[in-house]
């Protein structure tokens, strides 16, 4: 393949592939800023890894793969390890302002389950992710994921069963006043 080529190929690679990318690290890692600073380091290693793309899978299933690893490799650094902050209470938020605390709320909700997400191990919370939540068959995400076809079942499987074990361990849903799904972690 002459350089133009790949470059045009790779230039039209991160057209199409760059904010699904950066949707599913986003989701991967639960922060947008790390997951842009992960979109680029994915975007340089595919970049350096075309020229020996043999085609074997999708060029969407390759890069997914790479950004995964880029994600598994940041997360293997214990200084880099995520740390959960709690987020202060509505208190400071007018209450006529209804779509902030809805808002909130939901932020509440995404850092409970993230919270949860975060703690399952790679394969599973990989597999999770890119099942469920950015919609990849079982097959592209055992490609994604370097594994067989069984294998990525089982990790879909188990990793919805650990998020839902711990949601019922760790948080207390209930319905507010208004009728808002709401959790709480349990004390």
């Amino acid at each position: 393949m002459e350089p133009v080529t790949q470059e045009v190929s790779f230039q039209k690679l991160t057209e199409e592939l760059s904010q699904p990318l950066l949707r599913y690290l986003q989701r991967y890692v639960g922060d947008r800023v790390l997951a842009e600073d992960l979109l680029q380091e994915t975007l340089i290693r595919m970049e350096h890894g075309l020229p020996s793309f043999a085609g074997r899978s999708s060029a969407r299933t390759w890069a997914f793969s790479i950004a995964t690893r880029a994600a598994a490799d940041y997360f293997r650094k214990p200084e880099r390890r995520l740390h959960v902050v709690e987020v202060e209470e509505a208190a400071d938020v007018p209450d006529a302002d209804r779509a902030i605390d809805q808002q909130l709320v939901v932020g509440e909700m995404n850092a409970c389950v993230r919270q949860v997400i975060d703690s399952l191990p790679d394969d599973y919370r990989a597999a999770l992710v890119l099942h469920d939540l950015e919609g990849l068959s079982a097959e592209q995400t055992a490609e994604v994921c370097g594994c067989s076809l069984a294998t990525a079942k089982i990790r879909i499987h188990r990793a919805r069963l650990r998020l839902k074990a711990a949601l019922q361990r760790e948080c207390d849903f209930y319905r507010d006043a208004n009728d808002v799904f709401r959790c709480e972690p349990k004390p």
